[in-house]
Parts: C-alpha cells; sequence; structure tokens
C-alpha cells in the first residue's frame, strides 16, 4: 500500500484534493507496531502528529505507587497526538502509550503541516472537531473516575463500546473501570435481572438502551 493510500485511510483527509494528499506524503511516513510496543512516554516530545490507520491503542498513566490508571482507547482512523497549542511546533505527550494489536500509525510533520495547511486555513476545521471530541472525552473519563458509581461506568462503557466490552476479559473491564470483579459480576446480573440487558455465552447485548442511558445520564453528563 502506498503512503497516498494510506493517507486516505484517515477519514481526517477526506476533504483533500489528489494534489494535497501528495503534500502530506511529501512530509510523513507510516510505521508498524507489533502488539504492546510502547508508541510514547508521559513526558516525550513529539514533532509529529500521530493517527492510528490500522490498529488499537490503550492510553494509560502510572501513579506513584507504579499502579497502571487506564484512561482510554484510541481506534483505528483516529488522531493520536493531544494538542494544547497550535502556536508551537512540539508536541507535549501527558499519558503512555501501549499498542494492544499490530498496528500501522501514520506520522506528520507537525511545522510542516502547520506550515503548508493549517496557515492556509485547510484542514483546520476538522482538527477542531477532533480537539472537541477528545475534549468531550476528556470529561467522560472524569465523570467514570469521579463521578460515576460502579452501575453507572458499567452502563456507560455498555452504551459507548459495547464491542470493547464483549472483546475484553471481565478482569480487564474490571481493571479499566477501576471495580472489582464481584462487583462488576454483581452489576451485570442486577442489568440481567432489570431487563436492562441479557448475556449469552458471556456476550452482552443491550435490550433497554433507554434504561440503560437513565443509568448515567445527569450523573456528570
Amino acid at each position: 500500500m502506498s503512503i497516498e493510500e494510506t493517507i486516505r485511510k484517515i477519514s481526517f483527509f477526506n476533504n483533500l484534493s489528489d494534489e494535497q494528499i501528495k503534500l502530506i506524503a511529501s512530509i510523513s511516513n507510516v510505521s508498524k507496531y507489533p502488539n504492546k510496543s510502547i508508541l510514547y512516554y508521559e513526558s516525550d516530545i513529539s514533532k509529529n502528529l500521530l493517527f492510528l490507520v490500522e490498529g488499537l491503542i490503550k492510553i494509560y498513566k502510572v501513579d506513584k505507587f507504579d499502579n497502571e490508571i487506564f484512561l482510554y482507547h484510541i481506534y483505528k482512523n483516529s488522531m493520536i497526538s493531544e494538542l494544547t497549542s497550535m502556536n508551537k511546533n512540539d508536541i507535549y505527550c501527558f499519558s503512555n502509550a501501549e499498542f494492544t494489536e499490530d498496528s500501522i500509525v501514520l506520522s506528520v510533520d507537525f511545522e510542516k503541516f502547520q506550515e503548508i495547511f493549517l496557515s492556509k486555513n485547510i484542514l483546520t476545521m476538522e482538527l477542531m472537531e477532533i480537539l472537541l471530541k477528545k475534549t468531550h472525552q476528556l470529561q467522560c473519563i472524569v465523570n467514570r473516575e469521579l463521578v460515576f458509581d460502579a452501575t453507572a461506568k458499567v452502563a456507560f462503557m455498555l452504551n459507548q463500546d459495547l464491542e470493547m466490552f464483549n472483546k475484553l476479559k471481565r478482569q480487564e473491564v474490571s481493571f479499566m473501570l477501576h471495580i472489582q470483579p464481584e462487583t462488576l459480576s454483581r452489576v451485570l446480573k442486577r442489568l440481567t435481572r432489570n431487563g436492562t440487558i441479557a448475556i449469552e455465552n458471556g456476550e452482552v447485548t443491550i435490550e433497554n438502551e433507554e434504561e440503560l442511558i437513565s443509568i448515567f445520564r445527569g450523573v456528570g453528563i
């Protein structure tokens, strides 16, 4: 696959002409990463705007006791980088990023990207939209960690990311939500008894989406 074809797989670049895609390609490179490898560590500084073309990334922080604190996943066709300013060429990493699948990453020289595109108001709106979504994602993390009880945490994940919930082992889900496995089991049983969800062969399906949403709606959302 050519680098132009790889860029076309990222919806962020959908509105660019063929000539503009070639310009992006001229300031970019594509890298492959194996499962469990690290893309960057907290406090690293990058010169590139990063996009996940294929694969899956886990974003996490580490507390003073070396405990891993899960934050969120980054899925394919997404921007990885966290931007705090568009007036600087350095992109600061505020967390750790680990691949949980074999993955492909597109790296775009941020200084040249600003010079060629953002300075001419090209892709500015697309970038702002991504940054707004990341702000909302941060709000969701705050709710999950500081506002939601265990039931709201589980309901929110089922509503927002059912595919990932079913993909992971229950212990991994508990770890992500920072609740005990026994607590997760009790919440799932309660939601099943209430007819909110159904579980067959370990896979959860949502039976009453309105009821599920009502569990966390209004609790910090």
